[in-house]
């Protein structure tokens, strides 16, 4: 799964095929796994640390016209951390 930036020890990739629907991202912070909605920010699947799903929410915040565009269209790009 190609990985579209990483701070804080949050590594946040995403997939592209049919199958996945609806669009999300996925999140990995050591041994937590979870799946976040593009459309909403909010945890679909999986658990993180409060913490962790606070830093993911704010850089969904910055970066969600950016991601639905990488699934809308397939094209995978590096997106800046979260500061």
């Amino acid at each position: 799964m190609p990985e579209i930036t990483r701070f804080y020890g949050i590594v946040i990739k995403i997939f592209f095929t049919r199958e996945h629907n609806p669009p999300h991202f996925h999140a990995v912070y050591g041994e937590y796994n979870a799946e976040i909605s593009i459309e909403t920010g909010e945890m679909m699947e999986g658990d993180l640390p409060q913490r962790a799903q606070d830093m993911i929410k704010d850089w969904w915040k910055l970066h969600q016209k950016e991601i639905m565009e990488m699934w809308n269209t397939k094209t995978l790009q590096k997106l800046p951390p979260l500061k």
